[in-house]
């Protein structure tokens, strides 16, 4: 079996899924950009690695260098993880016997009333989608317009894996975030964009008692004018600490006692929430897109509401209010990851699904 994969900015988990691949018997090679962050850790696994920088839906010239190692390699499956992949792919692809599988991570964004949805993943041609979260897979699915309905074999979820062992760097010490040590720390990583519902977390500290020793950690690229001046105004600001952009985010994260992402729509499988669960940090998460898969309610972690500060206040409080059993949930979101979400069963999935596909030539 061989497979081209084309992607861009490849995740860890992106990246172990493919030398899981190559560990199964699968020849893989990807194409990605010469910036790609894991690229090293591909060619020192023994996956073949090629340069391929995508300028858009319409890059001739990418479509062409696809289409001539697709020939040359004569390769059974094109797997596609980005929109320009899929759009250049798709192109590249035509008239070769290649089946072709497209990736998405995020809900929404694709209508059958969008031209460009045509030539992505409603494309005929486009054997499999695979989706990172059953919602997403339920939001194609449901997708119909007239007589017209989205084949419900077409999509399938298969979630991205992690493996503890990946996250070993100690916690970054209270200290040099500037957090009390006796304080219950609430963590969120996001860079502000208006879905991940940053105004309704602010708000929310509005709600918390004074004499709470609560305090909030805002991990990313959070520096909003409403948010700043939102944040500024609080009655709470000076327990609302901005950590900025981290490339050490799950360490910081790792320092807190709980974390939350406040997303009001749109959520794959959220990254930033799986990286404090693999740390023992318990969640709270909002019912969308993704988000409630990742946890079963009051066993490892909180399902709440979107757009609700008085949600967030109280699920916070309940947290607060019981630390043991706050840190119960937090042990059983680290084995939760661990036993359902584990690396190994993305590659096995992964791999029945070319089988099958395959199997159906």
């Amino acid at each position: 079996m061989r497979v081209l994969a084309v992607t861009a900015h490849s995740d860890l988990p992106e990246t172990q899924m493919f030398i899981g691949l190559l560990d199964a018997g699968v020849h893989v090679e990807v194409m990605c950009p010469d910036d790609a962050p894991h690229r090293q850790r591909l060619i020192n696994a023994g996956v073949t690695v090629h340069t391929l920088n995508l300028s858009g839906r319409l890059d001739k010239a990418g479509a062409a260098v696809i289409r001539q190692r697709l020939v040359e390699g004569q390769f059974d499956i094109l797997h596609a993880f980005n929109n320009k992949a899929v759009a250049n792919g798709l192109r590249a692809s035509k008239g070769l016997p290649a089946r072709f599988i497209a990736y998405r991570g995020i809900e929404a964004n694709v209508s059958v009333f969008d031209p460009a949805s045509w030539t992505t993943y409603l494309h005929p041609r486009v054997d499999k989608i695979i989706c990172v979260a059953d919602a997403i897979r339920r939001y194609l699915v449901n997708m119909r317009f007239l007589w017209w309905r989205f084949p419900p074999d077409k999509a399938i979820t298969i979630y991205k894996g992690h493996d503890l062992g990946w996250y070993q760097a100690p916690a970054i010490p209270r200290s040099e975030l500037g957090l009390p040590e006796d304080a219950f720390v609430v963590g969120c990583t996001a860079n502000e964009r208006p879905r991940k519902g940053l105004p309704y977390l602010i708000d929310a500290a509005k709600l918390l008692p004074d004499d709470a020793k609560i305090h909030f950690l805002l991990i990313g690229n959070i520096d909003g004018k409403r948010t700043m001046q939102s944040i500024a105004e609080s009655p709470a600001k000076d327990r609302i600490h901005l950590a900025g952009f981290r490339s050490d985010a799950p360490q910081v994260l790792a320092a807190c006692d709980a974390c939350i992402l406040p997303a009001l729509k749109r959520e794959g499988l959220p990254k930033a929430i799986i990286e404090g669960m693999v740390y023992g940090v318990t969640p709270i998460v909002t019912d969308s897109g993704g988000s409630p898969e990742l946890i079963e309610q009051g066993k490892s972690g909180l399902i709440i509401e979107p757009g609700s500060s008085r949600a967030i206040a109280d699920a916070i409080s309940q947290l607060y209010a019981d630390r043991d059993n706050c840190r119960r949930m937090g042990t059983e979101a680290r084995q939760r990851i661990q036993r359902d979400f584990h690396t190994s069963k993305t590659v096995e999935q992964t791999l029945s699904v070319y089988q099958e596909l395959l199997s159906q030539a």
